[in-house]
């Protein structure tokens, strides 16, 4: 790809981050509009988790298959694939006239939203030959996707209140159109010197184990876990699974590339990461509810609440990432542990009357650490990784974050059970079990943040990137 002038690779920048805002704002923004979807479409407390997790589920079944896809096929052809499906799905989701055709379009959605993410990224750091200049745009994009994620209540909420919640899908449409002409125009077509090989084995088994899961957990409260349905698809998961152990692991390019979880600062880093977002995507979808329906606030106030969790993450997350370079991982995961695990405990005291300031300094500590969780989670991913195997090592820890979005809204979901839309002392009592959830996922981020940070789990590493050292040099002499 020809080098292109500075001006052109800041345009280049500028349209990926568009794409990420929206993509990545669409797994928040929901969550302030769902009391306002259940009296309208008279959701049930199981279809308002479907309406989250329809959307993180497809994104996180299909990440890696859509970056290597694009490795193949061209990179500007598949992001304005994705861009395509993305705003027609946004389109449905706003007429949708029931809450079925909402979880349908919400899938469509995901589907083009597979095809933005890493082929956004891979767009980013094609563009940027200079290493320091490349590791800025990648830093001016991950810090984008972290502010999408944290404001996306705040513009939810004032949408919701000023034009009712299809506004919140419509407001994806002209952004999308405008990003499809831009990227004809300035994004010029790459692909990968050595693209991974399909792996349609591979990818069906993910498919069966995720969703198979999600469904589990999900329809567990309204079916029973005695149900035939309930016994079958656990047992069809853990089929999967050792068919993905048996299967995966005599590929020469597998979709899910074990050897990588051989590094535990790899294996560490993917645990972390559905933790993270799990614990994330359960206050996201208890708190939007607690707010508007224990509190009695509107959508906008309700999103501007969580103004302290967005304005740590622009305030947190840039020093994080400098902090990261300069000293490594372990101190942000051990702040960003310890204070996920202080949030899940101090939620406990929750209540209808705690009054504004206390509920405001636990959110300070949810803002905390989301601004100090991401840059080392990335970082640890790629730590000692060759760069052959760089792009798969990002692709799975954004997979983990995905899959942990879609947990932690199903489990919570599921904890809450007929409390959903009650509100009052109902939905307090039953959020409890939902702050021990978040408190034990903080305290597995701090041992693991520890742990993957010693001298033994970087040995680990480094014996693990000798595995693909065939790799690394074939890649070499194919681009010689």
């Amino acid at each position: 790809m020809p080098v292109l002038s500075r001006r052109r690779r800041l345009l280049v920048l500028t349209i990926c981050c568009a794409s990420m805002i929206v993509v990545v704002m669409d797994i928040s923004i929901v969550n302030v509009a769902l009391p306002a979807i259940r009296r309208d479409l008279g959701a049930s407390g199981s279809d308002l988790q479907w309406t989250i997790d329809a959307y993180t589920l497809v994104l996180s079944s299909f990440l890696v298959l859509a970056g290597s896809t694009a490795d193949r096929v061209g990179r500007r052809r598949i992001f304005q694939l994705g861009l395509a499906a993305f705003g027609l799905g946004s389109l449905l989701c706003g007429l949708a006239p029931s809450i079925g055709w909402l979880i349908a379009a919400r899938a469509l959605q995901a589907v083009g939203g597979t095809m933005l993410n890493p082929v956004a990224m891979a767009i980013v750091a094609t563009t940027f030959p200079d290493s320091a200049e490349r590791a800025r745009a990648i830093g001016v994009f991950g810090a984008t996707s972290g502010l999408a994620l944290a404001l996306g209540p705040i513009l939810g909420g004032a949408l919701v209140d000023g034009f009712g919640w299809p506004a919140i899908f419509w407001i994806n449409v002209p952004i999308v159109a405008a990003a499809i002409v831009c990227t004809a125009l300035f994004v010029p077509e790459s692909r990968a010197v050595r693209a991974r090989r399909f792996d349609p084995v591979g990818q069906i088994l993910m498919i069966l184990v995720l969703g198979s899961v999600v469904y589990v957990i999900i329809e567990s409260t309204r079916l029973g876990w005695t149900s035939p349905v309930i016994i079958g698809l656990l047992a069809l998961a853990v089929l999967a699974v050792l068919g993905i152990l048996g299967y995966e692991s005599r590929r020469a390019d597998p979709l899910l590339e074990l050897r990588l979880f051989r590094s535990v600062p790899f294996s560490s880093a993917i645990l972390m990461a559905i933790f993270a977002l799990c614990a994330f995507g359960a206050f996201l979808f208890v708190t939007t509810q607690y707010l508007q329906d224990v509190r009695g606030m509107s959508a906008l106030t309700a999103g501007l609440c969580l103004l302290p969790v967005g304005a740590l993450v622009v305030m947190v997350s840039p020093r994080t990432g400098r902090l990261v370079g300069a000293r490594g991982p372990r101190l942000p995961l051990v702040v960003a542990g310890s204070a996920l695990t202080l949030g899940g405990g101090a939620s406990l005291w929750l209540g209808p009357a705690t009054p504004l300031p206390v509920m405001f300094a636990i959110f300070v500590l949810f803002g905390i650490f989301l601004g100090t969780v991401n840059p080392p989670i990335t970082n640890t991913a790629v730590a000692g990784m060759p760069r052959s195997m760089a792009g798969v090592a990002t692709s799975l820890a954004s997979a983990g974050r995905q899959t942990g979005t879609t947990l932690g809204v199903a489990i919570a979901g599921t904890v809450l059970g007929s409390a959903v839309g009650r509100g009052g002392t109902a939905f307090a009592g039953a959020e409890h079990g939902v702050w021990w959830l978040v408190l034990g996922l903080g305290a597995g981020i701090l041992v693991l943040g520890v742990l993957s940070t010693g001298r033994w789990a970087r040995g680990t590493a480094t014996r693990a990137a000798a595995l693909f050292e065939e790799v690394e040099t074939g890649t070499a002499a194919m681009a010689a």
